[in-house]
């Protein structure tokens, strides 16, 4: 499990998911579970900020996306917020215009109401924020 959690950053749930694959005892599942959070294979917060500097960084998602998604794991709202706090607001959003303009590009659509439709899909659906998707679509379909 050292081997496991070490290889990539996984939060509490992936480890106890893991366990319950293995089908070991409870008892056994406590202490490997604790031996891992005092050794520091563990750490919630360290998670959550690789997480989300990843999935924005990488896959360009957005706040929203990147909040839903750590929930599932079950990451409390304090490491949440810690986590989103290490994204800055001038690259989120250089990244959500680079990422508008390049999909807008893409669409071959040649409805307008279509390509407004598409195009404010595929940005909500990558979690951002829909002030911020309905004003670029907007500007970019006239």
């Amino acid at each position: 499990m050292e081997h496991y959690c070490a290889y990539q950053e996984r939060c509490h749930k992936e480890v106890e998911d893991k366990l319950y694959t293995m089908k070991l005892i409870p008892e056994a599942k406590e202490k490997i579970i604790l031996h891992l959070l005092d050794h520091n294979f563990i750490n919630e917060e360290r998670f959550a900020k690789a997480f989300a500097r990843g999935k924005f960084t990488i896959k360009k998602w957005g706040k929203q996306r990147i909040t839903q998604e750590l929930k599932i794991r079950q990451i409390s709202a304090y490491n949440i917020k810690s986590a989103l706090n290490e994204i800055s607001k001038a690259d989120y959003l250089e990244a959500f215009h680079t990422l508008a303009e390049k999909k807008y590009k893409s669409i071959s659509e040649h409805d307008k109401n279509k390509k407004r439709k598409k195009l404010a899909d595929y940005l909500l659906y990558r979690g951002w924020e829909t002030s911020l998707v309905y004003d670029k679509v907007s500007e970019l379909v006239p």
